[in-house]
């Protein structure tokens, strides 16, 4: 996929993102529309997508990324993680939770799905599945213990009860076994899911229009926290990934999905425990925010280096 094509289809995306900050303006999109909005993404257009990309005809080389990918997707929290926690030394208090959270957890629903499908098509869906996976795990445990300041007995259990009737991590398992059993679908049933998973993207950037339309971004120019949080999670920690990808010497989509994958801007989520737990919540907001306008920016510069 050569680089105006790249180019396109995050500019089609931004321009979706406008109408849904136009929406959200002019109250066409009120917060009740857009508390629906995420239910229909999260819940049902993610699942059909993820599934829906696990139907074409494989070769075993795709098999064989798909389990790489597990260990790339593992490999790759783990640096940013460790990328996140050195590089924030200077930040204290609070603002350093919600950065190393944003660092570590990116938007994989919002952006990253619709942008791999761009690029890569269904195979970069289902390697961004996979990686996925562990975003939802790791949210629900490390992401909860970074905000909470612990794990309350008994939490770890009653959430891993949780993350198994995850509608994202449902649909992955349902596609691996489909491709494991080589399942073919066929007909309306095929017409519809595909269908059903189209509205993804779409859907993602109405919901990001809606939240960049509802912060005051003047009251925090004069943060250099804010200006170094987005230097590392849009520029360091990508550069890092990419160079050590390198030496994995792997030219296969697998290791490409999981770089731009590392490149997306900051989960939603970041701003929604931060709410949760009253630490920082407007900060939050800006972080995701931001790093979203940035990655319009970052991420097809990052795509056309690894491409």
């Amino acid at each position: 996929m050569n680089f105006t094509a790249i180019t396109h289809s995050v500019v089609s995306l931004f321009i979706i993102i406008l109408v849904g900050f136009y929406g959200s303006k002019k109250k066409i999109i009120t917060p009740e529309l857009n508390k629906g909005l995420t239910d229909i993404l999260i819940k049902i257009a993610l699942p059909f997508m993820i599934v829906s990309s696990f139907m074409f005809s494989y070769d075993d080389s795709i098999k064989y990324n798909v389990i790489k990918t597990f260990y790339y997707s593992l490999g790759a929290y783990a640096v940013m993680a460790a990328v996140s926690y050195i590089m924030l030394t200077p930040v204290k208090g609070e603002k350093r939770t919600v950065l190393h959270f944003a660092n570590i957890f990116v938007n994989t629903g919002y952006v990253g799905f619709p942008i791999l499908n761009s690029v890569f098509g269904a195979e970069g869906v289902i390697y961004g599945s996979i990686f996925n996976v562990f975003f939802v795990i790791f949210v629900w445990t490390y992401g909860i213990m970074l905000y909470s300041g612990n794990l309350e007995k008994g939490y770890l259990k009653k959430e891993i009860k949780s993350l198994l009737m995850n509608p994202s991590i449902i649909a992955v398992v349902i596609g691996i076994t489909m491709m494991s059993l080589e399942i073919e679908i066929e007909g309306a049933l095929l017409t519809s899911i595909k269908s059903i998973g189209s509205i993804t993207g779409p859907i993602s950037m109405f919901i990001i229009g809606v939240i960049l339309s509802n912060i005051k971004l003047k009251n925090y120019l004069k943060d250099w926290t804010i200006y170094y949080g987005i230097l590392i999670k849009s520029v360091i920690i990508p550069i890092v990934i990419y160079l050590l990808s390198l030496l994995l010497k792997d030219n296969s989509k697998a290791v490409y999905s999981i770089v731009i994958m590392t490149a997306m801007p900051a989960s939603a989520m970041t701003s929604i425990l931060a709410e949760n737990f009253n630490k920082e919540r407007e900060f939050a907001a800006i972080i995701v925010s931001a790093t979203t306008l940035i990655s319009l920016l970052t991420v097809p510069v990052l795509i056309k280096l690894i491409m």
